[in-house]
């Protein structure tokens, strides 16, 4: 299974709405920016999102998108699902033999699994443990 960028962009335009999340709107101006994206490709992202009800556009000058659900209410696979469709690893397993068959639903349910479990409100705090200090060293 290969995450394309829709889906990559994707988790960056949410996870940057989940880490503003009760501060009012983001634009996407602001996150292309931030993330040295194309700001016409996230555009082109944020609709399925609105669509799917996993984000809300405010209007206006200080305009710009939040979060429909709080960032623990969102999961990966939610977005994944939306941008990239199923989660499968292999197209056609049914043809596969039956030993080949059940390894590519282990891969899936596993990779299912992950992305199931995973929340907006995980990621975004991803890295602000602080018991992940960097290493001294002394000369």
């Amino acid at each position: 299974m290969k995450i394309s960028t829709k889906g990559r962009y994707g988790l960056t335009i949410m996870i940057e709405l989940a880490k503003n999340f009760g501060n009012g709107p983001v634009s996407l101006k602001t996150i292309a920016k931030e993330n040295e994206l194309s700001e016409h490709y996230l555009e082109q992202l944020a609709a399925p999102l609105r669509n799917a009800c996993l984000v809300k556009s405010v209007r206006g000058a200080y305009g710009g998108y939040i979060l429909a659900k709080q960032p623990n209410e969102i999961t990966a696979g939610d977005i994944i699902r939306v941008l990239e469709g199923p989660i499968t690893p292999v197209e056609g397993i049914e043809d596969e033999e039956p030993a080949k068959q059940a390894l590519w639903l282990r891969v899936r349910d596993a990779v299912k699994n992950v992305l199931d479990t995973t929340t907006l409100d995980d990621l975004r705090k991803h890295g602000d443990d602080d018991s992940q200090e960097a290493y001294m060293f002394y000369i």
